[in-house]
């Protein structure tokens, strides 16, 4: 049963980068309401516009019980963590696992997630994709070996980082970026995937059919 934790409403777009913070919501087990907002026309399943809520109009956007929003997924993913810490999904603050995870967070906000951005606007100029695909290439061929020795960024407990590690490592297909000959990364994506709450996060995404 899921955790009778607050009314959440998560806003997301199926395979957008909320779906690290909707598989977080699924392995918490808390009890959350999604909601569709469409990146590309903004507007919700009722036809609301999206930006009414989220002025930025930008996936994913949590709205709390109160009233309160939090708009950036690495900062939701923790916020969700926090709320069960006994599924170990992220360190105890002041730990220094706690700042490997925060580091992890940030690499992979900074270095893969901005970098795959320009990919999915047609208007982005070919020799600024070029350039883009080949620094995202160096990235995962400095994160291949990373990934030699543990099931998970930090070992064998499954946190936050792998959700969003997972979120963004899928584009690669969309982008003509082929990462299938980085065999630990391939075997650590596989592991993810087979995840029951994983699963359902992609299922309940329309990304997985039965």
């Amino acid at each position: 049963p899921k955790k009778g934790c607050r009314d959440m409403k998560l806003y997301f777009s199926p395979g957008a980068c909320s779906l690290s913070p909707h598989i977080v919501a699924e392995e918490a087990g808390l009890a959350c309401e999604y909601i569709l907002a469409s990146t590309k026309s903004h507007k919700l399943q009722d036809g609301t516009d999206f930006y009414s809520i989220n002025p930025l109009g930008y996936v994913p956007f949590l709205v709390l019980d109160d009233g309160q929003t939090l708009r950036e997924g690495p900062v939701i993913v923790q916020y969700l963590a926090d709320q069960v810490p006994e599924k170990k999904l992220i360190p105890a603050a002041g730990s220094m696992e706690r700042y490997r995870v925060l580091e992890w967070l940030n690499f992979i906000g900074t270095e893969l997630h901005k970098t795959f951005g320009p990919l999915f606007v047609p208007s982005t100029p070919d020799a600024f994709k070029t350039t883009s695909l080949g620094n995202l290439r160096r990235r995962f061929e400095w994160l291949e070996p990373q990934l030699a020795d543990k099931d998970y960024l930090m070992g064998k407990q499954f946190t936050v980082a792998d959700a969003y590690l997972f979120t963004v490592s899928n584009w690669g297909k969309f982008v003509g970026l082929d990462l299938s000959d980085l065999p630990h990364l391939q075997a650590y994506l596989g592991r993810i995937a087979s995840r029951p709450a994983v699963q359902a996060a992609l299922r309940a995404e329309g990304l997985l059919k039965d």
